[in-house]
């Protein structure tokens, strides 16, 4: 990861805990605050990021670059076990993408 996107990456998860700590947060029902813990980047351009709530418990954020165009930046969400799963297949169909493509590099259209 260069070091200007972690640094955008280092602001935004501050951004998110201060997002989440809001008392008046949809779903913010335990009035609970957040901290960065940690941040783990995965790749170039993601990133995961671990939350610690005033409870003691903890939360986690996918994070995502967009390197360009309108919505260029940073983005997040919290997966669910169910998107984790279409995570697991969508891996392969992008092999097999990568796969199919390879042969047609060398075509001169």
């Amino acid at each position: 990861m260069n070091k200007q996107i972690a640094i955008e990456l280092d602001s935004f998860v501050s951004e998110i805990a201060s997002r989440f700590s809001r008392t008046d947060r949809e779903g913010n029902v335990n009035n609970e605050t957040f901290t960065v813990q940690e941040v783990i980047p995965t790749s170039d351009h993601s990133a995961v990021c671990v939350f610690e709530k005033n409870t003691g418990k903890r939360a986690v954020a996918f994070l995502y670059y967009i390197p360009r165009g309108m919505s260029s930046g940073w983005k997040y969400f919290s997966p669910t076990d169910s998107h984790i799963n279409g995570f697991r297949a969508f891996e392969l169909y992008k092999f097999e993408t990568e796969r199919h493509n390879y042969k047609k590099t060398f075509y001169d259209y």
